[in-house]
């Protein structure tokens, strides 16, 4: 495990001050589940077959009926457990995808609310799949329409309007932070770095929707709740899904902190940044992997994957919580998302807001979040 990287982004936030010999020298054996090797392999060949045999709709589709989101979260986490272009199972889900494809560049269906949420997630799954340039062209023009769609260049607002470099949905298109961070990813995953002007528009909107107060966030919700997580969405009045504190404030939450944090990483904010360490404090402060914390279990699995993402973008292998406790989170997911697989090789979540009673979209979820956690000799 990368330790020592892990204690170095831990000394530069200020959470310890001693050199990294002296931590190494100090710091206990890190307890906590194991998952061999062979038994990941073999929940993830589980889960593979599921989508083959029960998921897949003749049209290429995975719950198509709610869009083609499902599908392209589905097909990018096959791609990452190496699932190849031309197996069946992903050359007909890529098929489906490309058949929604839309004069304007954006690939969703006729009439959605969610066309820039769709041609995001299809974007990281094409990009996923384009190692010999065949949807190059298609990546191009998807790439044109989602920035066309962000708020302060298609959707025209100013810097001082909280809709400003944010990415949304619905009706009014207004921007939230899930959107926004699938947005900078989507960017990313076609090779945009934090240079890129969209990605620095966003990061204005990012900033706005975490709990502290700074120069880049003068929105007066932070300094109800200044505990340094993030919530959904400054914009319309300022929303959490938490709901608010006492004093009006707006909840942090798991998914979005993690969220946030991620899309500050992908934006080119430093570890040193005050942003990056009050987030990273309220991460370690309710870190778990047995909840979406101040969500309960709703939303967990999409909690799973933006916690996953998140911190492989800190490049940590461990993360050492507020009560002091090392925690290899690699390890620690697997073995909780494993325990969680059900005889068929699907996951499910109990509480079936956000769409989680749908067994192929969790099972896509569960399987994007693995590709972070795979044993470093697991079998590919």
């Amino acid at each position: 495990m990368r330790v020592l990287d892990s204690m170095a982004f831990v000394v530069w936030t200020g959470i310890c001050l001693v050199g990294a010999s002296a931590v190494e020298a100090a710091q206990p054996e890190i307890v906590g589940p194991r998952v061999e090797p062979t038994a990941f392999r073999a929940a993830v060949d589980r889960a593979i077959e599921f989508l083959r045999v029960k998921a897949q709709a003749p049209d290429g589709s995975f719950s198509g009926s709610v869009g083609p989101g499902p599908t392209a979260i589905i097909v990018t986490a096959l791609l990452r457990h190496d699932v190849g272009v031309d197996d069946p199972l992903v050359a007909k889900g890529l098929k489906y995808l490309e058949g929604l494809r839309r004069q304007d560049g954006g690939i969703y269906q006729p009439g959605a609310l969610y066309a820039n949420y769709e041609t995001c997630l299809a974007i990281m799954c094409f990009s996923a799949a384009n190692k010999d340039g065949r949807y190059t062209k298609l990546l191009k023009e998807a790439e044109a329409f989602v920035k066309g769609q962000q708020w302060g260049t298609g959707q025209p607002a100013e810097r001082a309007d909280f809709n400003y470099g944010g990415a949304g949905y619905g009706k009014h298109k207004r921007p939230d932070l899930s959107n926004t961070q699938f947005f900078i990813e989507a960017l990313r995953s076609l090779g945009n770095g934090p240079e890129d002007e969209a990605i620095q528009k966003a990061l204005v909107f990012v900033s706005r929707c975490q709990n502290f107060e700074s120069e880049h966030n003068t929105t007066g919700f932070a300094a109800k709740n200044p505990d340094g997580g993030f919530y959904y969405t400054p914009a319309s009045g300022g929303v959490s899904m938490a709901d608010k504190t006492p004093e009006g404030g707006l909840r942090s939450y798991g998914s979005m902190t993690y969220a946030g944090l991620k899309s500050m990483i992908h934006a080119g904010v430093g570890p040193d940044d005050p942003r990056v360490k009050a987030a990273f404090d309220w991460i370690r402060k309710h870190y778990t992997v047995e909840a979406n914390p101040g969500m309960g279990n709703a939303g967990l699995y999409y909690y799973y994957h933006t916690f996953a993402k998140a911190l492989d973008a800190m490049k940590l292998d461990v993360v050492e919580d507020a009560r002091g406790v090392k925690h290899a989170w690699r390890q620690e997911l697997a073995a909780e998302i494993l325990r969680r697989q059900r005889p068929d090789g699907s996951w499910i979540n109990d509480n079936p807001r956000w769409l989680e009673g749908d067994p192929s979209l969790v099972t896509g979820y569960a399987l994007l979040t693995l590709a972070y956690c795979r044993p470093g000799n697991a079998p590919r």
